[in-house]
């Protein structure tokens, strides 16, 4: 069977049913006759060489093979609504580009990342999705994406091909509002005993790093506060609620955003981030720029 064998409306017909559980409730959604899907999802069958749904009392249910099928289909079906989309913008429109960001991305280094697209020569429409890594991997899988920026690599599962690029490894700093950095600021980092801190929740992997330096060091800060949101986390650093970590080479935007300069750097520790993206035949430019370029936004 070439690909021209194919009847793709054949497929629409199998993932109906395979979605509504009977040829039934599948020509309702359809507005088709029961003989007609009947019929043209056997002929589907015969093409395929396999069965692939399997009578279970009342309803249908997926065979190995239909599950197979289901999961390619998902794909062309998304894939068509993409082609659809593409080709309705008229040459007016910025192409537009699909980033999912996860929790524990700094919004600073999201937008010093992604800032770029939105220019000259690009010029994108620029659709950002925030939520967690697992979820927005699988929104990626699906091609709902075209990148993902995150604070880890893909995980290696034989059924995604996903490729990551680390875009840095940054060292970390511990920053202050004016009314704290002056107690602090001097002699680092041996006024830190008792010194008010803000961090990430335990079990992000920052957290674990910066508890490490401190016990290394055999200082003991005060944490006033855990945050599982990184911006909520330095809101109150602004506010002078505390220290709090940031990236260490993005003085200028920590002291526009939220008033607050270096006391010190954490030596040792760092966050790295990641370009995750598919790998496909023709990749979005923005996606190469990001690549590309990301780690001296970040550094520089």
């Amino acid at each position: 069977m070439t690909p021209d064998d194919l009847n793709y409306r054949h497929l629409l017909y199998f993932w109906a049913v395979a979605k509504e559980g009977s040829i039934t409730r599948a020509g309702e959604r359809l507005g088709l006759s029961v003989q007609t899907i009947s019929t043209q999802l056997g002929q589907l069958e015969r093409q395929l060489g396999q069965a692939l749904l399997a009578p279970q009392g009342r309803s249908l249910v997926l065979t190995d093979a239909g599950r197979t099928a289901l999961g390619y289909a998902e794909q062309i079906f998304q894939l068509g609504g993409k082609l659809r989309q593409a080709l309705a913008e008229n040459q007016t429109t910025r192409p537009r580009l699909a980033v999912g960001v996860t929790d524990a991305v700094p919004k600073l280094v999201a937008f010093r990342l992604l800032e770029s697209v939105l220019r000259p020569p690009l010029s994108v429409r620029l659709e950002c999705v925030e939520g967690d890594f697992e979820n927005l991997l699988g929104e990626l899988a699906l091609n709902r994406l075209d990148l993902l920026i995150a604070d880890q690599s893909a995980p290696h599962r034989a059924n995604l091909k996903l490729h990551s690029h680390l875009l840095a490894n940054v060292e970390i700093a511990l920053y202050a509002s004016a009314a704290l950095h002056s107690s602090y600021a001097a002699d680092f980092p041996a006024r830190l005993n008792d010194a008010p801190l803000l961090l990430p929740a335990r079990g992000d992997p920052l957290r674990s790093a910066i508890d490490a330096w401190f016990a290394a060091r055999d200082l003991r800060p005060l944490v006033v506060g855990e945050f599982t949101d990184s911006a909520l986390l330095k809101t109150f650093g602004r506010a002078g609620l505390g220290l709090f970590p940031a990236p260490a080479g993005m003085h200028e935007d920590i002291a526009a955003q939220f008033g607050a300069a270096p006391v010190g750097t954490l030596h040792g520790v760092s966050e790295s981030w990641y370009a995750i993206s598919t790998q496909r035949r023709v990749q979005h430019p923005a996606v190469a720029l990001i690549q590309a370029a990301g780690g001296a936004r970040l550094i520089g």
